[in-house]
């Protein structure tokens, strides 16, 4: 299983109307005053987020929205902030009460289903606005959900409801499998090139760089890590062949020539791609790059924001090598973390998703099956760099 850096933990969203107990529910998931609890309509103003260990699951963010009623001055901003929570979270609690249950309540299911989010919906202050009867069986027909009744005063409720949670949570949302399991075995060496550039984060390698010395450390084998310019020196060094050579994307063409065609290769961007996106769609949506026309939109997914460089994969690199190897007059759109897309999803002739690492695989997949569903070509950056410097084959060997 990878690490969990603070943007890959699963988030459970707690979304509903103002004063319907939001708040409440966090500080007694949390036991703690996280949230300011308040009878004045609209104290929730702007996310309020908890990391919790969970038991069963492990560390989970816990997201507090303001209510999605709110017609304060400031509402609809509000508003908008909560609706671009819902889109990150990988669970969503939506809360009513007082027998209320209408177009705000239906339009985060609606929400939810589109985009593939687990929800459940929840009567909140039930012990003091008990529920009717025919209300709570409409809505379990109405969108095959059993409601789950919580009383704030019951401590059983909670620990019910904590359950009902954890069997909620898709798998995929806290657990990534192993990407090398299969690939490399147990005191089998792998070596790591991991280049020290103007990309680098300072003082400190990338997130795919240490979630896959994780996973060679979880199999039992030898990670040797170097920079591109010491390669030939490690190879040297080692008194036989390493099993696998991973790199970085960017690094491909340099690393490729000095590695021996009879010594697998490969890039932490494939790996990545394997373990948390659609791979096999990533694959044929390779064949519709020499098929771009002028004009065509290509969306370029990023899942972090960071500053941007001349050398920034997603907004230079790859656009400049489409370009170059289409010969056509491309539209490039950059959309950081789950942002939306400018346009229908339909629009686009390719969408090219990042490696994902500081998001889940549930996170991940939903926010491509869109465009899958719509039978747009998706992709991902390192399989696209791979196929764009002529080396794709080899890059994918060993998952085949």
């Amino acid at each position: 299983m990878s690490p969990k850096g603070n943007d890959t933990k699963p988030r459970i969203g707690i979304f509903g109307r103002r004063n319907r107990g939001k708040s409440t529910l966090l500080n007694l998931l949390t036991g703690q005053q996280t949230a300011i609890v308040s009878s004045t309509p609209g104290t929730t103003t702007d996310p309020v987020r908890k990391t919790f260990e969970l038991t069963g699951v492990g560390p989970v963010v816990w997201v507090d929205t303001a209510g999605i009623d709110d017609d304060s001055a400031l509402g609809q901003q509000r508003i908008e902030k909560t609706m671009l929570e819902l889109a990150e979270v990988s669970l969503a609690l939506i809360l009513f009460s007082d027998q209320q249950f209408g177009q705000p309540e239906a339009s985060l299911v609606a929400q939810c289903e589109r985009a593939n989010i687990p929800y459940i919906i929840i009567y909140s202050l039930s012990d003091v606005f008990p529920p009717s009867a025919d209300l709570l069986s409409d809505i379990s027909h109405r969108y095959a959900h059993e409601v789950i009744l919580f009383n704030q005063t019951d401590s059983n409720a909670l620990l019910l409801l904590v359950e009902q949670i954890c069997l909620s949570l898709p798998e995929s949302a806290y657990r990534v499998p192993n990407a090398l399991e299969g690939i490399v075995g147990a005191g089998e060496t792998v070596v790591l090139v991991c280049p020290i550039d103007e990309s680098a984060p300072e003082g400190r390698l990338i997130l795919p760089q240490v979630q896959t010395l994780r996973n060679l450390l979880d199999l039992n084998a030898n990670a040797l890590v170097c920079q591109p310019a010491q390669l030939s020196a490690t190879l040297r060094s080692l008194s036989s062949p390493p099993s696998l050579v991973i790199t970085d994307s960017q690094a491909f063409s340099q690393v490729a020539q000095i590695v021996p065609e009879s010594i697998p290769l490969t890039s932490f961007s494939i790996i990545l791609a394997r373990a948390k996106g659609p791979f096999r769609h990533y694959i044929a949506g390779l064949n519709a790059i020499d098929s771009l026309r002028d004009g065509d939109r290509v969306a370029m997914l990023e899942s972090c924001s960071h500053t941007v460089t001349c050398s920034d994969i997603g907004r230079v690199k790859l656009p400049r090598l489409l370009s170059a190897r289409t010969g056509r007059q491309l539209q490039f759109e950059a959309v950081s973390k789950l942002s939306s897309l400018a346009f229908p999803v339909s629009e686009y002739a390719l969408i090219i998703q990042c490696g994902g690492c500081v998001i889940s695989s549930q996170q991940l997949n939903a926010r491509l099956s869109p465009a899958i569903s719509a039978q747009v070509p998706v992709t991902n950056y390192g399989l696209a760099l791979a196929h764009l410097t002529g080396i794709l084959p080899r890059a994918i060997k060993s998952f085949q």
